[in-house]
């Protein structure tokens, strides 16, 4: 059975399964990356150690907000143009896309290596931290490029009909990063060094075998000569996947704030301001493997999604979307018990540091976390608009937590609460972009609903 048919026939909850593992796995292996690094580093270098990752991590954002705009974009456009069966548009996109990866990564390495100490300092860097931090930021922008393209290489796999590819490709790279981790940072005692370079390791490895898979491909056909940029195809590319961008942009801009806030209120407080800066960085990536299942569930559906939508299946989508809400709701309110039972176990992880520290940590886990389990409403939303060719509303969906409502709560509740007033801004934008969501997928289920009682599409 073809992709084509296998998308538009097979049973919703199947296809959920199929495609959403795959793909929280490979988001979870993509979390990994840094929360490994995180922990061998804070065992042997201690907290400034993990500072340092903490202040690089706004390069990290900015490669993802970069690599998915290509990649998520390519991938809507090659589901919507399949599901019109148009093949030739589909394989196209797919060479516009690969060659704007390749583009995108150079770019960035450049970038990143020649501003690199005013950029640190921007995104938070003390004077403590700052020498941690060159050493590790100036080996992993060397794999930027690997990053941009592997992710594109991936969505595009996925696209294809083969999460589950996608889901080793990404397995084997973690593990390579993981074993030369410890072999780097313990036995040969390379520090933050060491763990920059076992990073990269695994995400040219992951990049190879996207390589690998190209002359494989079942539905889709790489060409040469598909790779010429076309303004056309770039255009509706960076259009669909203009909302994945604003999404990462936004929570860089938030990191950013985040890290500075937490220096400023933290130097205020007991904890004085590297605590809060080592903490704030930790929680965001405990965070990251909760909301990375919520988030592998809704991007794995695009691919369902686009097709269906573009082939008129009405109904299929909006069973999607509620079979959707109810999966991440459910895998939200578990991620939520075990983050508000077992803080101290969970924070111990990235090494034992005093009292004041494991404090301060507990506290933050418990305050900045307990609403994970509402943001499947926004990230179902979120991929939906992207998948189906509505920008607008993505764009939107993407403002909202870290533009519209957190980045103006990080510097209005710090006011009157302090360092404290910084993790509450975390559930408090969860709330409010969570009732926008709402109200936006409320008025497609509305309009997909008119359509399938006129008998437009099924």
């Amino acid at each position: 059975m073809t992709k084509e048919n296998m998308l538009g026939t097979r049973p919703i909850p199947r296809l959920l399964l199929q495609f959403g593992l795959p793909s929280v796995i490979s988001m979870l292996v993509n979390s990994i990356y840094n929360l490994v690094d995180q922990i061998f580093i804070g065992q042997r270098v201690g907290y400034l150690g993990n500072a340092a990752t903490n202040v690089t991590f706004p390069f990290v954002t900015t490669c993802l907000a970069i690599s998915l705009m290509i990649s998520v974009g390519t991938a809507a456009n090659v589901g919507l143009n399949l599901g019109r069966k148009d093949q030739e548009r589909a394989d196209r996109t797919l060479g516009n896309g690969f060659c704007l990866a390749i583009i995108a990564g150079i770019v960035l390495l450049i970038i990143g290596q020649i501003f690199l100490v005013p950029l640190l300092k921007i995104f938070g860097a003390t004077e403590l931290v700052l020498p941690y931090a060159i050493d590790y930021a100036r080996i992993y922008i060397i794999g930027i490029p690997f990053v941009s393209i592997g992710i594109m290489l991936n969505d595009e796999i996925r696209a294809d009909g083969s999460p589950s590819y996608t889901m080793r490709s990404m397995l084997i790279g973690a593990v390579i990063n993981i074993v030369f981790d410890y072999i780097f940072v313990f036995p040969l005692n390379m520090g933050v060094q060491g763990a920059a370079i076992a990073t990269i390791m695994g995400q040219f490895v992951t990049m190879i075998l996207g390589f690998v898979y190209l002359p494989r491909m079942k539905t889709l056909h790489f060409e040469k000569k598909n790779v010429k940029l076309e303004p056309v195809i770039v255009k509706d590319i960076l259009l669909l996947g203009l909302s994945s961008f604003i999404t990462q942009i936004a929570m860089l801009f938030m990191q950013i704030v985040l890290n500075r806030q937490a220096v400023k209120y933290g130097a205020l407080s007991k904890y004085g301001a590297e605590i809060p800066l080592t903490v704030f960085g930790i929680v965001m990536k405990v965070n990251q493997i909760m909301t990375s299942i919520i988030l592998g569930i809704t991007t794995g559906s695009q691919p369902v999604f686009s097709y269906n939508y573009g082939a008129r299946k009405y109904t299929r989508v909006r069973d999607l979307v509620k079979a959707l809400i109810l999966t991440t709701s459910v895998i939200g309110a578990i991620g939520t018990v075990c983050l508000q039972l077992f803080p101290q176990q969970i924070i111990s992880i990235f090494g034992q540091e005093n009292e004041l520290y494991n404090e301060f940590a507990v506290m933050a886990i418990r305050n900045m976390t307990f609403l994970i389990f509402i943001l499947g409403v926004q990230m179902t939303a979120s991929v939906y608009f992207q998948a189906v060719g509505k920008p607008r509303g993505s764009v939107l969906i993407s403002l909202s937590r870290q533009i519209l409502f957190m980045i103006p709560l990080l510097f209005i509740l710090p006011l009157f609460l302090g360092v404290k007033g910084v993790m509450f801004s975390f559930p408090g934008a969860d709330i409010a972009s969570v009732i926008l969501c709402s109200i936006l997928l409320f008025r497609e289920l509305k309009d997909l609903n008119q359509k399938i009682a006129s008998g437009e599409g099924a």
